[in-house]
């Protein structure tokens, strides 16, 4: 009943926010007689925000068009690779006229990006997408909203997308570098993990960047409420069935309405600041950051739904019974391993600041995987990044992608000659520690310990100035 009721209410706004965007231009467009009244400026901003506020977000487009490769630019153009019922595999296909941009661009790395499926869209990642670029082959999940998956095309459990992953890593090649984004380095480790017990060939690299292989530990207020309250309450108080205006109707979801209004919650203030802010940017004129403002929102609201099946054994296998780490979890009927995984090297990232997942979540997967030799196991703190900042922002493109662009280049062997050593930056036996803040390509040798870090699954944070 409550997906109706927000439905309607949905529907009934509509026509106020279109009112509101209407008087919004008519008191701020430079020829229209109501531009020059007193207080126009005032009246125009506060109509743009009740707009913004009311109207419907929906899905936002990657709009990577060109990339630059080599100092020349080449274009980008979105291709399905593969389609299911629950996720399309996207390509991100460069094209140049440049002979020898395109020798390189043939060489370069392939990377399968696997977004989170946590209620935002996977254009979350497009500036992770956009660096990538620069130096690989990219692929990436397109995971779609549930309530426009017909009931008939059946359920999407947990181990569905670890099969899924399966399908793409498979489909990509042996060559595959694999990152995983926030939620999805449970389900890729465990993708990886049955591949290499099968005897299959695993990707050359794993990147898992703040995810809760281990939600055990420092439990911040998301995994609390994972944790404090039942599998039935999950079911009882946040699942719903999608309305008939949909083409998944009658689906049972984890409204991402809901999802959104938790992601607010948390940090009520901040996200009112933003709002003032941007009321009085449109007021001074200063239109970059009123730009800023709403490009961040127009991600940031745009959310989808999660088939609740795969939603309650997320909840359960990774928040309850922290099933990967206690070597419990079964993938219809298979035991995962992380151990059995040999030949993958693997980097782990988490955030100084991240205030979704605790520290040493991420960090946790080199406990698991002990088969991993020790020399191509790597961490990396970021200093002073929460959790958007490890893959999108100033952080990702000047700290974080240096180092795994070098630790992909390291273990692709396409030119190990031209190609730095990668800084070592776990704590295992035998490996040195690089303390946070070391330049890319320089590498120390220490018995220094961690510094604390804080990894997470799944969220953006508003982007005032405090957040840059």
């Amino acid at each position: 009943m409550l997906y109706q009721l927000y439905e309607t209410q949905r529907a009934l706004m509509a026509p106020f926010s279109e009112f509101a965007s209407a008087s919004a231009k008519l008191y701020s467009h430079p020829l229209s007689p109501f531009s020059h009244t007193p207080m126009a400026q005032r009246v125009a901003a506060g109509f743009d925000l009740l707009h913004r506020l009311a109207k419907d977000y929906e899905k936002p487009a990657f709009g990577i068009h060109t990339v630059r490769v080599g100092g020349v630019d080449v274009a980008v153009q979105e291709k399905v690779a593969i389609e299911k019922p629950f996720c399309r595999l996207l390509r991100f296909k460069r094209f140049t006229d440049d002979h020898d941009v395109l020798v390189k661009m043939k060489t370069q790395p392939t990377v399968l990006v696997v977004a989170p499926l946590s209620g935002h869209h996977a254009t979350l990642l497009r500036d992770t997408v956009r660096s990538l670029l620069q130096d690989h082959k990219v692929y990436i999940t397109d995971w779609t909203d549930a309530r426009m998956v017909p009931v008939e095309k059946g359920p999407f459990h947990l181990h569905d997308y670890v099969h899924y992953v399966q399908e793409f890593i498979r489909h990509i090649g042996p060559g595959v570098h694999v990152m995983s984004v926030c939620q999805p380095t449970v389900p890729v480790l465990a993708a990886v993990s049955l591949m290499a017990s099968d005897g299959e060939f695993t990707p050359r690299t794993l990147t898992m960047m703040g995810g809760p292989i281990d939600a055990r530990k420092s439990p911040t207020a998301v995994n609390n409420l994972a944790m404090n309250k039942s599998h039935s309450w999950f079911e009882n108080n946040v699942i719903y069935r999608v309305p008939p205006n949909y083409p998944g109707a009658g689906r049972a979801v984890y409204p991402g309405f809901l999802q959104h209004a938790g992601f607010v919650a948390m940090n009520p203030d901040r996200h009112l600041s933003s709002h003032y802010d941007y009321f009085l940017d449109l007021i001074r004129g200063d239109g970059d950051s009123a730009e800023a403002h709403r490009q961040f929102y127009d991600e940031y609201n745009a959310v989808l739904d999660m088939p609740a099946e795969y939603y309650l054994d997320t909840i359960k296998v990774v928040f309850q019974d922290f099933a990967l780490v206690n070597g419990t979890w079964r993938v219809k009927g298979r035991l995962v391993r992380p151990q059995d995984i040999t030949g993958t090297a693997l980097l782990t990232v988490e955030g100084e600041l991240d205030d979704i997942s605790g520290a040493g979540q991420t960090k946790a997967a080199h406990a698991l995987c002990t088969g991993i030799p020790v020399e191509h196991q790597f961490h990396y703190d970021v200093p002073g990044a929460g959790h958007y900042g490890i893959f999108s922002g100033r952080r990702w493109r000047e700290m974080v992608y240096p180092r795994v662009r070098d630790f992909i280049a390291n273990f692709h062997g396409a030119h190990p000659g031209n190609v730095p050593r990668p800084i070592k930056m776990v704590e295992v036996p035998g490996a040195p520690h690089v303390p946070p803040g070391t330049p890319p390509r320089r590498r120390r040798t220490g018995t220094k310990t961690a510094t604390r870090t804080a990894a997470a699954s799944g969220r953006k944070t508003a982007p005032r100035r405090a957040q840059r």
